[in-house]
């Protein structure tokens, strides 16, 4: 089984295009932002870190973490948010091989796994991945993807200002992918991208 990442900035389309290629015969998708809730639910041992870290305020009623009040403070704060992504981040990256262990017992052939934050954070083990796509759409069209689909002005602005130096770094294994144009038009180009590099 290859392990292939879905790499980019918010608004790329990182998700339309992993939902789009897990369509295909013994293609599997990972969400890395769901894995993340998951490891931080209440009772876990990263609930407890993240509290000990930003306090209750995070909390909603029910004593779940309020990914937005979480998200709020990772943009405002470069510190927090590496402190974030250093609590978070490896419990993520062990679900990552806990459930390509499950999908290579299943004989899933291409594993794609979905993170923004893939080829940035210190605490992603890239020994993992087989090959990475990045998304690459100019930040105009990320705006407008983003604003379209409900998501503030004021919040794209930060999330924007957020990932400002957020590229793919010099890597054989990294594959640059316009993600211009429609989604049809985006999925052709990566299974193309995917034949070529031997990991479909």
């Amino acid at each position: 089984m290859k392990v292939v990442g879905i790499v980019g900035p918010t608004g790329s389309g990182k998700s339309t295009l992993a939902r789009d290629l897990a369509r295909q015969p013994g293609v599997a998708r990972l969400d890395c932002d769901e894995l993340a809730w998951e490891t931080y639910r209440p009772g876990t041992p990263t609930h407890s870190a993240l509290v000990a870290a930003f306090g209750r305020g995070i909390l909603a009623l029910a004593g779940t973490v309020d990914r937005q009040k979480l998200s709020e403070i990772a943009l405002d704060s470069p510190e927090a948010r590496r402190i974030l992504e250093r609590i978070v981040h490896p419990e993520v990256m062990a679900a990552v091989a806990r459930a390509a262990a499950d999908q290579a017992a299943k004989g899933t052939k291409l594993l794609l796994v979905e993170g923004a934050l893939l080829l940035s954070s210190p605490h992603v083990d890239r020994s993992v991945f087989d090959a990475f796509l990045w998304v690459e759409v100019p930040v105009t069209e990320r705006r407008r993807r983003l604003l379209a689909s409900g998501v503030s002005a004021e919040t794209v602005e930060r999330r924007v200002a957020a990932q400002r130096d957020l590229a793919p770094p010099s890597d054989e294994r990294v594959h640059i992918l316009d993600g211009c144009g429609s989604p049809e038009d985006v999925a052709r180009r990566a299974r193309a991208l995917l034949d070529r590099i031997g990991s479909a």
